[in-house]
């Protein structure tokens, strides 16, 4: 599987809670899909959610955020973990 960054932009702020509901959700869909949404973090003043996630491709991390929640990232990256 592969790490996955990807990047939501969203048109004004963005609510942390707001954040927390969709990955709830994403968690809730991930399984039927092999995936698995593992962090995200939140700019709330500029309208950026970022996920990381594992996945064993694009297409198909994209696909739980679709059907989860239809917030679908308009960027993703794969990444590699530094340490």
């Amino acid at each position: 599987m592969t790490l996955f960054m990807d990047v939501h932009t969203l048109d004004g702020a963005v609510g942390i809670d707001d954040a927390a509901q969709a990955h709830q959700a994403d968690l809730q869909t991930q399984g039927r899909h092999g995936v698995d949404y593992q962090r995200y973090w939140v700019d709330e003043r500029n309208g950026k959610i970022f996920c990381l996630v594992e996945a064993p491709d694009a297409a198909t991390a994209a696909e739980v955020h679709r059907e989860a929640h239809g917030l679908v990232a308009g960027e993703i990256y794969a990444v590699t973990e530094g340490r």
